[in-house]
């Protein structure tokens, strides 16, 4: 205390000598630091306008600046201030926002996966271990989890490609699904399939002007791509899937979006989202086999985006992974097109997306770009460890004759249940409505129907500096609570309109949703007709 005492005794006299011997040479009007340049005539810091922020927007990463992620946009920013107003108690046509903007489950009233959590938790709270609700092979797993950590915690860092054991659940849980080795040294885990698919992303980014790599993504698309593509300065290739046969991907479309990329870039990936999102359609295998043979031939590095395998609904439909087509293919294609393959634990019938949770699988990786990965890797220190936890309980459930195994069986069985029950509901529906067209849900949790805007909306859209079915879906959400996103945010043909809406709100919710949108499009379309 004395040495402080002493220290502001020194700063005062400092402090008086200065007052005392008035302006300094230099100091006069016009300069100093900062003259000429509107920062004032004052001598020292606090006189005078504010300094100009390093930061601004003119001085970012232009890259960022175009970055545009329209799951999270500007309806949803409504929306959230709407909820807030709401409990405000401020008058609304509504009693609550319903958000049908985007897949997660839970936020939706779906029910965790019982063993999931509980290993979850005996992980995070290994005094649960003790206690006797808990069954055994829970219990099992838990201890085998904790026994890998470090200093058996699940708050201490692990290795950055993720725990050992966990890694080689998810190679043996490949090998269940396509018959084929797996190699757990192939295996990245993650916080979530989208961290994996913008890390493969950073990896294959090279070159500048017409040697700049160009990504062939889908449209419509999951913004991910495109938002990964702006800020890492690529160029976006868009192929469409045809609307009129569900969904379908065709090579003959995929060709002409790489002959156009070819002159303004360097095509090096094709980025393949099946079952889809938004557009729910499921690949057909002979689909499958053509896109890769269009990858060997074009020398394209193949990214599946596989998260909604769980998720098929519609009979005939099957879920096939690249990997596997791409093995029993054989040589040359199986030893030679490289492929990353990603899967996640927020979507399919677990829908733990807080978590944070997922894997990459890599085929056919040069070993050397492979030890770039893994340094890549390192720099997020390690995924999310209780997101890992997770993921393992996913790739190494309950077996037959296991105390959990019948609970875990039914519950699975009760969640793809509702949801096939839910898109067959969707779609009958919203085709009952004149001026909406929806496509089959054949997978995945979303439907994307094509809406008709008569001309005088789309004028009004424009006057306000809209896109049509960003207006369309905004006069949604302030008269009616739902919350939808606009087909523009995905992307679409041109002269078409389209939203996305999840079909994971409860069922009786989701029929009085589809009723509501059906009764303000009407009105919507007289409005403006």
């Amino acid at each position: 205390m004395r040495a402080l005492r002493a220290l502001r005794s020194r700063r005062d006299r400092a402090g008086r000598t200065m007052a005392a011997a008035g302006p300094g040479p230099g100091s006069g009007p016009g300069s100093g630091p900062g003259s000429g340049s509107g920062s004032g005539s004052g001598s020292g810091p606090g006189s005078g306008p504010r300094r100009e922020p390093v930061l601004t927007l003119s001085s970012m990463n232009a890259a960022i600046r175009r970055v545009q992620y329209a799951v999270r946009g500007p309806i949803v920013t409504r929306a959230l201030e709407l909820e807030r107003e709401l409990r405000k108690g401020v008058p609304k046509p509504f009693q609550e926002v319903i958000r049908a903007n985007i897949g997660d489950a839970h936020a939706m009233g779906q029910k965790p996966i019982t063993f999931l959590r509980q290993v979850a938790a005996l992980c995070l709270y290994p005094e649960l271990l003790s206690d006797s609700s808990i069954p055994e092979d829970a219990k099992a797993r838990a201890r085998r989890l904790l026994q890998a950590c470090a200093g058996h915690s699940a708050g201490s860092y692990t290795a950055s490609p993720g725990l050992d054991v966990v890694r080689g659940d998810v190679a043996r849980f490949l090998q269940r699904r396509d018959g084929v080795r797996a190699d757990p040294h192939r295996i990245f885990l993650s916080s979530g399939a989208s961290e994996a698919i913008v890390m493969m992303l950073k990896l294959l980014v090279s070159g500048s002007g017409p040697s700049r790599t160009g990504v062939l993504i889908p449209i419509p698309q999951y913004p991910l791509y495109s938002a990964a593509i702006a800020e890492l300065d690529a160029v976006q290739l868009s192929y469409f899937l045809d609307e009129e046969r569900c969904w379908a991907l065709d090579v003959a479309e995929l060709r002409r979006a790489l002959d156009e990329g070819r002159r303004r870039s360097c095509p090096r990936v094709l980025c393949i989202i099946n079952p889809g999102n938004p557009t729910g359609q499921v690949q057909s295998r002979q689909c499958i086999e053509d896109v890769i043979r269009f990858a060997y031939e074009e020398r394209l590095f193949l990214m599946a985006d596989e998260v909604y395998q769980d998720n098929v609904y519609a009979e005939g439909s099957v879920f096939h992974s690249f990997k596997k087509v791409l093995m029993e293919m054989g040589p040359p294609y199986s030893d030679t097109v490289e492929l990353a393959s990603f899967h996640s634990l927020s979507k399919g019938f677990m829908g733990e997306c807080g978590f944070r949770g997922g894997y990459m699988e890599v085929v056919n990786l040069h070993p050397e770009v492979l030890e770039q990965l893994s340094k890549l890797v390192s720099v997020r220190l390690c995924p999310s460890v209780p997101g890992q936890i997770m993921m393992d309980a996913l790739m190494n459930p309950p077996c037959p004759g296991e105390p959990s195994h019948q609970r875990y069986m039914e519950e699975k069985a009760a969640v793809l249940r509702a949801l096939a029950e839910r898109a067959r509901l969707t779609q009958e529906i919203l085709n009952g409505i004149p001026g909406i067209r929806c496509n089959p849900v054949q997978g995945a949790m979303y439907s994307f129907p094509r809406i008709h805007l008569p001309p005088r909306a789309c004028a009004a859209a424009q006057a306000v500096g809209q896109a049509p079915d960003t207006f369309f879906c905004m006069r949604l959400l302030e008269e009616t609570g739902i919350c939808v996103v606009p087909g523009s945010g995905f992307g679409q043909r041109e002269g078409t309109f389209h939203f996305r809406m999840t079909i994971l709100p409860p069922t009786e919710k989701l029929r009085i949703l589809l009723e509501k949108l059906s009764s303000f499009y009407a009105k919507f379309v007289k409005e403006f007709s």
